[in-house]
């Protein structure tokens, strides 16, 4: 790389000419919105056509706005045998007043030489140029070049050739800001690979810690998208993280990339009308992930759907008319055999409910004449009540949980203890409104919806089903659970899903020692693959070393990546007293926010000590920002060890690491977690003797 380098002048013309094309297209976009606005009223069909004109232009708009970001990061020069062509690759594609090509939007099938080219397999190239930029501004350029011209050396770990190194190194040392950004501009040929893929069936990629499974993840679905716009568009793509802080630190990099339009949810935000917080305790958290918890619905459910215990009978006039146990038997179990859903066939018994009472009349009146009296009287409805009720899935599970009878009842085939770790105080609620759950309770409430279907007076299209999605993405899948698997499974329209994660970061309730487990519960319709990624980017070797001896105790079955950047300041332990912890913890984190300068500072805590450091940090009036409120936005943010995985900062100090491993139910996994969050520095600071394996 040289900032002198001669054709560096050429290169930054050729970009400001794109820059400017840019902004004509973007004016041109502004004018039709402007006069698609003009023209008020109008028929019905013509406000219709208004509407999608407006929306199209907008999609527009969205995909030509790059911001402040590099709109182009590289070229490639292919052999005369290949066409002899010069491309310039960049964000989006943007072309000349005469429509030849500026510059080649990166997922276009000609890009993919600039991403998987290596001196083995040059794919046509005889030169690769990087672009080392700041915004709209060329600082270097950076050659590659193939077959004859090629030099003698390449950057070779794990068997790959590092592409780009001048231009990976420099954006690798940029200081974190808080949020994921893209790496379109220095995607591997490892990371490539899996972004190109065939989106057939379920791909699961494996990737430790810095390795940029999650930005690989969400530029494959950018690609998708671009590659298979129709039917994509149309049918969605979901992407699916652990938690909200997660969300947000990964939330830009979709719309840099061009497309602002998939939706992105934690697995709360699939199931309407429920508020979620928190996290159960882990027996209960293991007996709701569990599937055996589906055969204690079921069962649950015919519990509350029930024969007459004695024979109903109502005065009408001066007549008795009556349903007897035996008939109320016989439509319960017919209502059963019609219908899938529960809510589904409450119309169907009261029909013949008050049906069996009309008919009973002994002077044989049309039954129509009557039905509507016995609808509204009180017997009538609590029979109804007893037999079929409406259900909303919180009030069925909000009684069964609350309700001992119908808790015991429904939970004879597990534990005893495994029962008992469902009961939870019940009170009085309509359909279950204002009940709190927790993240484990929502694949619980999935299950008993498909079990229940809407309410019979909402039948609107959008609650008559679950949404499903063309192709799903799943971040941090190693911590699913069975049943949080099932629902994501029931919301894959074809079995198209990226699946990605580490084993070795799996931490919750339901840990999971392989990706065989996973599978078992995700679609089957087509065969799945497998990836891995290898090259640990992000992570500095000396704090990669240190990760590496917690991970024969994590995942003895895995290797840890191979670090680009082998420099780096080895990590630093600091000891002190018990009294002195939390004032010490504090005092490093602004020592090395000092030195830092521009970048953030995470601390790193015991789940149960989040709360006392955020505390103390505001007793000595110092600004710090708490992760479950303030994202990574602060200079020093403190983040409790259950909410650090997927993220990354510039420095952590870790808190009391052997109060991480006995406090956390996979603590040793967690500790790996904690240790492989920084991109330039890591400290440990502790009162407690460090875990063997670090001393």
């Amino acid at each position: 790389m040289s900032d002198s380098h001669p054709e560096l002048e050429l290169e930054q013309a050729h970009l400001d000419h794109a820059i400017r094309r840019l902004g004509e297209a973007r004016s041109e976009a502004v004018r039709l919105q402007t006069m698609v606005e003009v023209g008020k009223g109008g028929t019905n069909q013509a406000r219709y056509e208004r509407e999608i004109i407006n929306t199209k232009i907008a999609e527009r708009l969205a995909d030509l706005d790059v911001g402040d970001r590099s709109l182009a990061f590289g070229r490639i020069d292919q052999t005369a045998d290949d066409g002899g062509g010069s491309y310039v690759i960049g964000r989006i594609a943007v072309s000349a007043e005469n429509l030849d090509p500026l510059i080649v939007d990166w997922r276009a099938p000609i890009s993919g030489a600039f991403y998987r080219a290596t001196g083995a397999d040059p794919q046509g190239l005889v030169r690769r140029r990087h672009f080392i930029s700041r915004g709209r501004e060329i600082l270097g350029l950076e050659d590659e070049f193939f077959g004859d011209a090629a030099g003698s050396q390449s950057v070779v770990i794990n068997g790959r050739e590092l592409r780009g190194q001048g231009a990976l190194v420099a954006a690798l040392e940029t200081s974190r800001t808080g949020r994921l950004s893209d790496i379109v501009g220095t995607i591997q040929g490892e990371q490539d690979e899996i972004i190109r893929a065939s989106m057939d069936g379920v791909m699961v990629v494996q990737g430790g810690p810095g390795t940029g499974k999650t930005v690989v993840a969400l530029h494959r679905a950018a690609y998708l998208l671009y590659t298979h716009r129709f039917p994509l568009a149309g049918q969605g793509v979901l992407v699916v993280g652990p938690n909200r802080l997660f969300l947000g630190y990964i939330e830009q990099v979709l719309p840099s990339l061009g497309e602002a339009g998939v939706q992105m949810a934690v697995l709360a935000d699939l199931v309407a009308g429920v508020r979620v917080q928190g996290r159960d305790n882990q027996a209960a958290a293991r007996i709701k992930g569990d599937l055996r918890i589906v055969n204690v619905l079921r069962r649950a459910l015919v519990d509350r759907q029930q024969p007459l215990r004695t024979d109903l009978i109502v005065g009408y006039g001066s007549r008795r008319l009556k349903l007897d146990v035996k008939k109320s038997a016989k439509i319960i179990q017919e209502a059963r055999r019609r219908f899938r859903t529960h809510n589904a066939a409450r119309n169907y018994v009261m029909s013949e409910v008050v049906y069996t009472l009309a008919k009973s009349h002994p002077d044989r009146p049309d039954p129509d004449t009557i039905v509507d009296g016995l609808r509204s009287m009180s017997e009538v409805r609590e029979a109804l009540h007893w037999m079929w009720p409406t259900l909303t899935p919180a009030q069925f599970l909000h009684d069964l949980y609350g309700g001992p009878s119908l808790l015991k009842s429904a939970t004879k085939k597990l534990g005893p203890s495994e029962g008992k770790a469902l009961a939870r105080p019940w009170h009085r609620t309509r359909l279950g409104a204002n009940v709190l759950w927790t993240v484990d309770d929502v694949p619980v409430l999935d299950e008993a919806w498909e079990m229940l279907g809407p309410l019979p007076k909402n039948r609107r299209a959008e609650d008559a089903e679950v949404r499903t999605y063309g192709h799903i993405v799943v971040d941090e899948a190693q911590d699913l659970s069975p049943m949080q698997l099932r629902m994501l499974t029931r919301r894959s329209l074809n079995g198209s899903m990226t699946v990605v994660g580490d084993i070795a970061q799996s931490t919750g309730a339901w840990a999971h020692s392989n990706w065989n487990e996973i599978l078992d519960h995700l679609p089957d319709r087509r065969p799945s693959s497998r990836r891995e990624l290898t090259v640990g980017y992000r992570i500095p070797g000396p704090s990669i070393e240190l990760a590496a001896k917690v991970l024969p105790y994590a995942a003895p079955d895995l290797k840890p990546p191979v670090a680009v950047r082998n420099d780096g300041r080895e990590p630093r332990f600091v000891q002190v007293e018990a009294g002195q912890l939390v004032d010490q913890v504090i005092d490093t984190a602004l020592e090395e926010s000092a030195e830092l300068g521009s970048g953030n500072v995470a601390v790193i805590t015991p789940d149960d000590m989040a709360q006392a450091v955020v505390a103390a940090f505001g007793q000595r009036m110092i600004k710090v920002g708490s992760a479950t409120k303030d994202g990574l936005d602060e200079p020093i943010t403190v983040v409790p060890v259950g909410l650090v995985k997927g993220l990354e900062v510039d420095v952590s100090v870790v808190v009391e690491p052997a109060q991480i491993v006995s406090s956390m139910p996979q603590g040793d996994r967690s500790l790996y977690v904690a240790l492989t969050r920084s991109t330039k520095h890591l400290v440990l600071v502790h009162a407690k003797p460090l875990p063997h394996y670090l001393q």
